[in-house]
């Protein structure tokens, strides 16, 4: 088998105006997390004359967005570009479940328990995971992570399960 992608016709679902599908696709995505940013932020105060407020910041960075993602799907109609390519849910979804986990375990089961584990939990995003090489990693990551927060700077974190401390 080869990595590199075949010539064959491929059949696309997008329009025959749209010559490069996954620019496109691209830009109409940044365009709605930036229009969903704006719409988050709508509540929050923005600028009076010369003072920022806690909206601004956000509702800046969503407009440069808004612009970019227009730019990126108009080049997606105006130049030949690539198909619309596969997606790799694996790894996203592992990562999301170690972040999920790691805040569900934090307060019953300790820093030390959950940061393992999660870390764990995110190595299976991908096949390549070497086990012992990242079980020798999470190992030293816990203990760096033990170490920074509740002692270098100075976090009120519970190291180990309670069951265990009481």
């Amino acid at each position: 088998m080869s990595d590199t992608p075949s010539r064959a016709l491929v059949k696309s679902i997008m329009p025959k105006w749209v010559r490069g599908p996954q620019d496109f696709v691209g830009g109409i995505a940044l365009m709605a997390i930036a229009i969903f940013a704006l719409w988050a932020s709508s509540d929050l105060q923005g600028m009076r004359g010369f003072s920022f407020g806690a909206g601004t910041a956000p509702r800046m960075f969503a407009v440069l967005l808004l612009g970019l993602g227009a730019a990126v799907a108009l080049m997606g109609i105006l130049a030949e570009g690539a198909h619309l390519a596969t997606y790799a849910w694996r790894g996203p979804l592992f990562v999301s479940l170690s972040i999920l986990s790691f805040a569900i375990t934090i307060r019953p089961l300790g820093l030390v328990v959950s940061a393992f584990a999660s870390f764990l939990i995110s190595a299976l995003g991908t096949p390549e995971t070497r086990w012992k090489e990242t079980i020798i990693v999470g190992v030293c990551l816990t203990i760096g992570c033990s170490l920074l927060f509740p002692y270098a700077l100075g976090l009120p974190l519970q190291l180990f399960p309670r069951f265990l401390v009481q």
